[in-house]
């Protein structure tokens, strides 16, 4: 019996190797497509329809800046409405008299700034600065006051953001609601008034509700921060609001809830295996129209008719890419659309319901051809405590999924995760020949409360030990050269680089490192103003300073430069706020002294991610020779 068990085993894991083998990429020759190609400013992006259904706007490059163009409608004519070349525009928004509010990020100097532009005659102006803080818009125009976006700004106390509403044809800002010191979230309704909001203490979470802007917030649901409750849109009945909740169950859940008193009323869906993640509201109609859940791949649940006519229709006219309504009118009459698959960066289209009419507006990328890119296959394996942790797996174009060079690419967070479509990174490094191991670690986002609570305190634990199984699991099935392995992340996908060259010396070859997490102690100590009330959280989740100091010191790299051996690749934003780049200068000084090759990129005008295309560039190009130069070894 158990030799017949064993011969079943090996089957299957013969099975498995041959179908990824299948899966991957056909060919015998590979063409290396150029860095730019992957990595450059998108053709267009960021589509939005004004709400009369007039004009199309978007983002596009000029000068190598992202800048607004706006397309008429009826006669197919662009205009370029912005002329920006030293930064892109960052955000914008429309209201119901075709103005336009959009914002900038001048990171030179740390400011940011909003303008105001008219759609028919294009005529700009400064309407908005504020040096040291940031701007953000939350979109909730509305026909009662179509000159007026309501905006939240750290102006009065970095600390807090407050809501304003600001009138963008005269320049008269009212504060609308101050900041008491706890406010996390608000919630708008489809008249633009707050009526829901979300206050923190850094671990319990509570829901308050006023009934009008004349009311006074009463709290109506309080969790803690292993519970969630994430309003969406009042249904238009009574006062219930839907919300994406997953109290008193695992996955979460779309849910009707009562505001005067908290209840939920009615689950109106609900996945077995995985968190709904995205749901679409009909501003007009005042309901939820589909609800998405991610498990391996995004899948679709249609809650009424008229909007499953729609997408069918949509479906037989782009058959084989996934669907997103990304924007509408506020007629619902004219649809912007966006398709991707997972070799497609991406199509944006408008659809016209009256006469079922699609019009392509144009792609992201038009430089990347599908049929040269590669699938991204879903993944899932026991990590050593039994946990099944999945994940993606990209393997390059005509290989056998044997014995192949591999870069791990841990997710940043960790509270986030790794979902199925394009990815520049991915496709770019599978076309340089590596196999692309994607995990989303227990922690990770989507896949229940369960497996997202297993990963608190784990940052050095537990989380680890499953990026490390998933490795050994390649190996295991051959996929992956033992000899010929890196790691690559951001964020805390770089801390994990530099974890697993410090702790696990004879797994990697080396460690590429974007804006990487060197010490939680100066991590937690110097975030930004406005996250400090997320701190007991952070302690919650990640450990606390003084209680878990030894843990946090055992694993923070800032510590262990004597156990890093492999080479390092190391980028970096000056201008990234939750860095300390004094403790990173020093930490790339102090590998050096102990003869750890290490290649150190900072740039000064930069955030986290490099937003210069030149910059851009540059790191991809310096990677792609530093993995080549470190994995390219005799087996």
């Amino acid at each position: 019996m158990y030799q017949l068990y064993k011969m079943l085993n090996r089957l299957k894991n013969l099975f498995f190797i041959v179908v990824v083998a299948l899966c991957s990429c056909n060919g015998n020759k590979v063409r290396q497509i150029p860095v730019n190609d992957f990595f450059k400013i998108s053709e267009k992006s960021f589509f939005r329809i004004s709400p009369d259904g007039k004009y199309v706007s978007y983002l596009k490059p000029y000068k190598g800046r992202q800048n607004l163009f706006i397309q008429t409608l009826a006669d197919g004519k662009e205009r370029m409405a912005t002329a920006f070349t030293d930064y892109s525009v960052r955000d914008y928004a429309w209201t119901y008299n075709d103005q336009i509010a959009l914002s900038q990020d001048i990171i030179s100097i740390d400011e940011y700034k909003m303008f105001a532009l008219d759609a028919s005659t294009l005529k700009i102006r400064d309407i908005l600065s504020l040096d040291k803080g940031r701007i953000f818009l939350l979109n909730n125009y509305n026909k009662q006051e179509p000159d007026v976006v309501t905006i939240r700004m750290n102006k009065r106390d970095p600390a807090n953001f407050d809501i304003y509403k600001l009138n963008i044809k005269t320049g008269e800002l009212k504060p609308y609601l101050v900041n008491p010191g706890n406010i996390t979230e608000w919630f708008p309704d489809d008249d633009g008034k707050i009526r829901l909001v979300k206050a923190s203490d850094g671990v319990d979470e509570t829901i308050l509700y006023r009934a009008d802007d004349k009311g006074s917030f009463k709290p109506i649901i309080t969790n803690n921060f292993k519970n969630r409750v994430q309003p969406i849109a009042f249904t238009g009945v009574k006062n219930y609001f839907y919300a994406l909740s997953n109290v008193g169950r695992d996955k979460t859940a779309l849910v009707v809830i009562d505001a005067e008193n908290g209840k939920e009323q009615k689950v109106v869906f609900s996945c077995d295996k995985a968190d709904i993640d995205i749901v679409d509201y009909s501003k007009n109609k005042h309901r939820i129209e589909l609800a998405t859940c991610d498990e391996a791949k995004p899948k679709k649940h249609f809650l009424n008719t008229d909007i499953a006519h729609i997408y069918d229709n949509l479906s037989r006219q782009l058959h084989g890419t996934e669907i997103n309504i990304i924007n509408r009118d506020s007629a619902e009459n004219k649809f912007i659309v966006f398709t991707y698959t997972d070799r497609n960066p991406g199509t944006f289209y408008l659809y016209e319901r009256s006469n079922d009419k699609l019009t392509k507006l144009g792609d992201k990328n038009s430089s990347i051809k599908p049929e040269e890119l590669c699938a991204m296959q879903p993944i899932a394996f026991k990590a050593r405590d039994g946990l099944v942790i999945n994940g993606y797996l990209t393997l390059p174009q005509g290989s056998n999924a044997n014995n192949l060079p591999v870069v791990v690419m841990p997710h940043d967070g960790p509270w986030r995760r790794d979902s199925w479509g394009y990815s520049d990174e991915a496709q770019f490094l599978a076309n340089r020949g590596y196999a692309v191991f994607q995990v989303n670690y227990r922690g990770s986002t989507g896949y229940g409360k369960a497996f997202y609570s297993a990963g608190f305190k784990q940052i050095g634990g537990k989380i680890q030990d499953d990026i490390t199984d998933g490795v050994n699991w390649l190996i295991s099935k051959n996929i992956a050269n033992p000899k010929k392995i890196a790691i690559f992340g951001g964020g805390f996908g770089g801390f994990s680089a530099l974890y697993g060259v410090s702790f696990h010396p004879g797994l990697y070859n080396c460690a590429v490192v974007q804006y990487g997490l060197i010490n939680f102690f100066t991590y937690i100590k110097d975030v930004p103003p406005y996250l400090k009330p997320q701190l007991q959280m952070m302690y919650e989740k990640i450990g606390n300073p003084e209680g878990d100091a030894e843990q946090l010191r055992a694993i923070s790299p800032v510590f262990h430069t004597d156990k890093i051996k492999a080479p390092l690749l190391i980028f970096q934003g000056a201008k990234d706020e939750s860095a300390n780049i004094s403790e990173l200068n020093q930490f790339v000084r102090e590998l050096k002294k102990l003869n750890v090759p290490v290649t150190y990129y900072l740039k000064q005008n930069e955030r986290k991610v490099f937003r210069n295309e030149h910059n851009r560039m540059e790191m991809y190009t310096e990677m792609e020779k530093f993995l080549n130069k470190n994995m390219r070894v005799n087996p």
